[in-house]
């Protein structure tokens, strides 16, 4: 039986010519700072976000980790939306590796001003934290990948910087709020001190993280991923494979945002389902299962013994990513599958 994989997008294959470009990188010692395509991507990914300089890293949570270490200091206190990745799929690596702790604010994957203004702790009691660190998810993974409206990231952008906070952009996802925003990743980063992007998800890449920010964050930065064991040898063949999807992968996320929203459609019309389409706006559906449903872990068990994999975010919560090995046939199988098992 074939799977439908809809599970995460990061269970993407290289594409034949992913791997050819692979195997034909010129590659050095990128711990040197020798290999030719990995300088090339982080000057290309530099400019592509608008920061001066990029450094690559093995994964998405080493690039969240590796930024709280440059931006906070053991103690301090960062703010960021509920359900946000640091704070609930690094294996609790911002309190082991940073020696931080995160304040959940909003709903939905958003916050505004006032929840900022609010969660900040109040200065010269040395019972508190010292507040340090702004950090925006997007797009927001648990909230159904929405995207963050700009208008809101640079208000509370603006806020954090008049109350002496540092900024940091979880863009794993950017390239699909790029797209499905119509704004270019220049402009989703232009707030923020450091962004961090992945192309193991949307780009279809086999791995990779990248950080960019000012140089001296960036050099920092560096020293922070040698210490955790991130710094790569031949790390071209790598590379390659994330200039590869830059070039030939980014535009084409519109179609895995179509196939997510006609998913959602279908799911949505299930009465055992309550879902928001209104948080269908990239390649994530999270849905939640209503009262008389089968409860998440049953529902994924007998999706997978009909082909389809999906992921359990809670005793009665289910996510499913459309991405580069999921066709428009595919989805719609997938559709029919779990609305039959929802009794529609």
């Amino acid at each position: 039986m074939s799977l439908i994989d809809l599970r995460s997008d990061t269970v993407t294959r290289p594409t034949a010519a992913m791997r050819a470009a692979m195997a034909a990188a010129e590659v050095g010692d990128d711990q040197y700072g020798e290999d030719p395509t990995t300088n090339a991507l982080q000057r290309r990914c530099a400019e592509l976000l608008g920061k001066e300089a990029a450094i690559w890293l093995p994964s998405g949570t080493m690039a969240n980790q590796v930024a709280l270490r440059v931006l906070t200091r053991p103690g301090d206190e960062v703010v960021a939306a509920r359900e946000c990745h640091a704070a609930w799929h690094e294996a609790g690596g911002s309190a082991a590796n940073a020696g931080v702790q995160i304040v959940e604010v909003g709903s939905g994957g958003v916050f505004d001003v006032d929840e900022l203004d609010a969660a900040i702790k109040p200065s010269g009691l040395p019972v508190f934290p010292p507040t340090t660190l702004l950090q925006i998810e997007n797009t927001h993974n648990r909230a159904g990948g929405v995207v963050v409206p700009q208008a809101v990231v640079e208000r509370v952008c603006a806020r954090a910087r008049a109350r002496g906070l540092k900024t940091y952009l979880d863009g794993a996802r950017l390239w699909n709020a790029a797209v499905a925003s119509g704004r270019p990743e220049a402009e989703l980063a232009a707030p923020f001190d450091l962004v961090g992007v992945a192309f193991s998800k949307g780009l279809g890449a086999p791995g990779g993280s990248l950080l960019a920010g000012p140089r001296a964050l960036i050099a920092a930065a560096d020293r922070h991923r040698r210490m955790l064991g991130g710094a790569m040898r031949q790390n071209g063949i790598f590379a390659a494979a994330a200039l590869h999807a830059l070039d030939r992968h980014r535009e084409r996320l519109a179609e895995d945002h179509h196939h997510a929203r006609r998913l959602g459609e279908a799911l949505a019309g299930c009465p055992g389902v309550e879902l928001d389409l209104a948080t269908v706006q990239t390649n994530i559906v999270v849905f939640r299962l209503a009262p008389g449903a089968p409860d998440a872990a049953t529902l994924v068990a007998r999706a997978r013994e009909r082909g389809v994999l999906i992921v359990a975010f809670g005793p009665r919560t289910v996510r499913a990513v459309t991405h580069l090995d999921v066709s428009a046939a595919q989805a719609e199988q997938a559709a029919v599958v779990l609305r039959e098992l929802l009794g529609a």
